[in-house]
């Protein structure tokens, strides 16, 4: 049974013949053919139906199915697909998921619709999620489940694992034992190999590991990702203020936001402003694209207005001009690399820490070096071409110019946002280039100026 649903594949034949039963109705057949499929696999047809198709063969799954269908959607389809659902209906998918799940969802509701929702939570579960909704989505209190394991430290190995029997009966999955003292204080956590070798008559204060990573609630979530990759955790412990364990926050949820972060540094990158979907409305997509192609268009303007002063130049060398497309092309390509591999380098929060000045010395050397391989190539080739002898030593001068230049913008520019706060992923995409167009050819038309 788990190998065929291991083996599920959307192909077109199976969404006609769905699409064929979903039209006549056939609950059997829908029955039948979702029964070995997973929840993932069931979530990915959804987007292939209208949100009442969708609904529809929904309603015939089993209620704990649904409820990983549900959280595993997008958030954006997730509200449109909640909206049919009637609060006391939502409360029911939610109570058979995890505490920090139901929270994110909640999140997404309207207020008065939450209240309802959570009313209508199990007692536990309610007080849990309560909880979790007093933070941000974005700080470790906010990613913690409540769900976890914990050990009085003068509890005996028989004790203790008496307790976990109990309280696993609430905990999906669980790595480690955490240790707290009578006040519910952290203090270490225990592998479950050395309570299952260890005396039954030992106490967990003998066997527990005192060095423990934990990270607090109001920690940001990109911090907690670092810390669990640094350390290559499956699971961290979270502490408030004072120190005392309110939860843990697992790897699925930190693949999570890896996998946000990520896509919001591409669609910064591509200059996109806004968390959007390609099925997002039209007015969206076009409220998301349209900052950056203005700061585009005021650049073009910026580079006629420029030229414009370079009138006289133009109009005795008419072949400069030829040149512009290389040089702006060629300043946005590399102002574009540098900046890519800055980005990339600030993701380690020791990036500045290792030697900065080495760095930037390294970026100067490499521009150098890509700077006069580039010059030699295009003075060589406008020579053949051109016979143009003063024109391509200008235009050779300038691109070295330019290339050095762009390296130190694109290589600078995400270092003073990231100082200032702001997503360095900025400084990758129109932003540089436009930048690097407008210094390219200012760089260019004054070499000209001078040697010609």
């Amino acid at each position: 049974m788990e190998q065929q649903a291991l083996e599920f594949e959307l192909t077109k034949e199976f969404r006609d013949r769905f699409q064929q039963a979903l039209d006549d109705h056939d609950d059997v057949f829908i029955q039948n053919i979702l029964h070995e499929v997973k929840a993932a696999d069931i979530t990915t047809l959804l987007y292939e139906f209208t949100i009442e198709e969708s609904k529809y063969f929904m309603d015939l799954l089993p209620v704990e199915v649904q409820s990983e269908i549900i959280r595993d959607l997008e958030p954006d389809t997730r509200k449109r697909y909640l909206k049919l659902y009637k609060p006391n209906d939502i409360s029911v998918l939610l109570n058979n998921l995890l505490s920090d799940d139901i929270a994110d969802i909640l999140h997404e509701l309207p207020v008065k619709e939450r209240e309802e929702v959570l009313l209508d939570l199990e007692p536990v579960l309610r007080g849990q999620v309560t909880e979790l909704l007093r933070y941000e989505a974005y700080v470790a209190g906010g990613l913690m489940a409540k769900e976890l394991i914990r050990a009085r430290v003068n509890w005996t190995v028989v004790q203790c694992v008496e307790e976990i029997r109990k309280q696993a009966e609430n905990v999906s999955k669980f790595y480690q034992v955490y240790v707290v003292d009578e006040t519910d204080k952290l203090l270490g956590r225990l592998s479950l190999q050395d309570l299952i070798i260890s005396d039954a008559r030992k106490l967990v204060g003998d066997i527990y590991e005192k060095d423990i990573v934990s990270v607090e609630t109001y920690m940001e979530d990109r911090e907690v990702a670092e810390i669990m990759k640094k350390y290559e955790l499956v699971s961290v412990p979270v502490v408030n203020v004072h120190g005392y364990l309110v939860g843990r926050i697992t790897i699925d949820d930190i693949v999570d936001v890896i996998t946000e972060q990520a896509e919001e540094d591409r669609q910064m990158m591509a200059g996109i402003s806004e968390n959007v979907e390609e099925d997002d409305s039209i007015w969206r997509n076009t409220r998301a694209r349209l900052p950056w192609l203005l700061i585009g268009i005021f650049g073009g303007l910026m580079n006629a207005k420029f030229m414009g002063l370079f009138e006289a130049e133009l109009a005795r060398v008419t072949a400069i001009a030829f040149f512009t497309p290389l040089i702006q092309a060629t300043g946005g390509n590399v102002g574009i690399q540098s900046s890519s591999l800055i980005v990339q380098s600030l993701a380690n929060p020791n990036f500045v820490d290792e030697g900065l000045w080495k760095r930037l010395v390294k970026v100067f050397f490499v521009a150098i070096l890509n700077g006069l391989f580039l010059s030699i190539l295009v003075l060589g080739a406008n020579i053949l071409l051109f016979q143009e002898y003063s024109l391509s030593f200008v235009v050779s001068i300038a691109l070295f110019s330019v290339v050095l230049f762009a390296s130190f913008i694109g290589t600078i520019t995400p270092l003073i946002l990231n100082r200032f706060g702001f997503n360095p992923a900025l400084a990758a995409g129109p932003f540089i280039t436009t930048t690097n167009d407008l210094l390219g050819l200012t760089l260019y038309f004054f070499t000209v100026h001078l040697i010609l």
